[in-house]
């Protein structure tokens, strides 16, 4: 063996991408801090060691199992000396774990690769680079992007979504009429709130059974079927006893907040046999991870490829132009992390949220392309000619943005369309165009 090999250090071009997995960091520290010489004790404590030698840490067990830096780079590069006036040094980091320490799971890679380093400083995953032996224990998404659109019929277009909206507080009997007047409207998907799961005063079993009731005879009225996205989310092992009995009851596809659940349940529901139908996953809690410029982890893994490797084939996200504060290329990164070539597994539909209107679907299928699904709660229910309305809005929006034609010209020919561009032009100040 090589003495080399045994250390935690490497060029890049020194280790077997298909044995390892490549964490990408920006570290940010005071420019006292030596972060070269402070980067190989990241991955011994994020591998075999501590912050003292110990007699188990063989050179033996170092040369299989101890990750490695394989790459330290100064941001700016600076090739003379430091300035003497510098207050912060910035480094891009790059550490190679060995595949053999994680196994294809969620939890012990957020464990080696976020770990206790999260904890030491500003430092922030900013991305990982997976072998495919990794991905290989992963089944994905069950239906992804042509799964869903099979099941829907819908070969080309970009679905809509819609959050029946209020969110929480009321009995089924109430959000049965909310579903069905957006089904009417052409609603492709319609979900629970984040806010709403097995209530005591709306329980899941009741929904389902009124829902699903309501979308058999919005389909016999209109020949388009509507997915109900239940919401199941709840504690371990209620949250896979309201799934299984919601797909008892003839539920089409589920729902569930997977970073308040934890990537383990979104999985376990995604890979189950008994649960043969697509999920969405909802991105509540994700700002924890990501929204700080220095800590945590970034977007593209929490809200896009994390999730499709745990099974969802739906991922709701934040889009720049409603009410989220989100930067577009953050929001594009998203959906590529989603739908994108990633070895084996399925692509993940992206779903565009938070204030969507219909004045916003140019912009939306421009940056994001037609293998998408539109997501919009108020701009659906708020519609001044109510929610029947506010689904069409959206469908004329979407067929004239895929036929090349301006919004105002469209909605000449839709008054559902014209009074939704009166109300909400650009609601948020944005620059929406017509």
């Amino acid at each position: 063996m090589s003495d080399v090999e045994s250390l935690p250090i490497a060029l890049p071009d020194g280790v077997d991408y298909d044995e390892y997995l490549i964490g990408t960091y920006l570290a940010s520290f005071p420019a006292s801090v030596p972060i070269p010489q402070l980067a190989p004790a990241l991955a011994i404590e994020q591998s075999t060691g501590t912050w003292v030698p110990v007699p188990g840490e063989t050179p033996e067990v170092r040369s299989r199992h101890v990750a490695k830096v394989i790459g330290v780079y100064e941001v700016p590069d600076l090739e003379y000396a430091v300035p003497p006036n510098l207050e912060t040094r910035n480094y891009i980091l790059q550490i190679a774990f060995p595949e053999v320490n994680i196994g294809s799971q969620i939890p012990m890679l957020l464990t080696t690769v976020v770990g206790n380093i999260s904890m030491g400083g500003r430092i922030k995953v900013l991305d990982i680079r997976f072998p495919r032996k990794f991905v290989a224990g992963f089944q994905g998404p069950r239906f992804g992007i042509p799964g869903v659109r099979e099941i829907l019929g819908v070969s080309d277009r970009p679905l809509l979504n819609n959050m029946i909206k209020p969110c929480t507080g009321y009995p089924p009997e109430v959000g049965v009429e909310l579903f069905r007047q957006a089904a009417l409207g052409g609603c492709d998907i319609i979900k629970d709130d984040e806010l709403l799961a097995n209530a005591c005063f709306c329980e899941v079993e009741a929904r389902v059974k009124l829902y699903m009731e309501a979308e058999r005879q919005v389909y016999e009225e209109t020949g388009e079927h509507t997915l109900y996205t239940v919401n199941v989310t709840d504690e371990i092992p209620q949250v896979f006893e309201n799934a299984h009995r919601a797909v008892e009851l003839g539920c089409n596809a589920l729902m569930v907040n997977y970073l308040a659940t934890g990537f383990p349940v979104l999985r376990a529901l995604a890979e189950d046999p008994d649960l043969n139908v697509p999920i969405l996953g909802h991105m509540d809690v994700a700002g924890a991870y990501y929204m700080s410029p220095y800590h945590g982890v970034s977007s593209h893994l929490i809200l896009g490829k994390l999730p499709r490797l745990a099974g969802a084939d739906i991922v709701v996200f934040p889009a720049p132009y409603g009410k989220a504060p989100v930067i577009k290329d953050k929001f594009v990164n998203v959906a590529r992390n989603l739908a994108f070539p990633f070895y084996d597994v399925r692509p993940t539909f992206p779903m565009a949220s938070g204030g969507i209107t219909p004045s916003m679907v140019p912009k939306v299928m421009k940056d994001l392309g037609n293998h998408i699904v539109i997501g919009s709660g108020g701009g659906i229910h708020a519609h001044p000619q109510g929610p029947v309305a506010g689904g069409k809005a959206f469908r004329q929006a979407i067929d004239a943005t895929m036929q090349g034609i301006p919004l105002k010209e469209a909605a000449k020919e839709h008054p559902e369309l014209a009074a939704a561009l009166e109300m909400w032009a650009d609601p948020f100040g944005k620059g929406i165009a017509l």
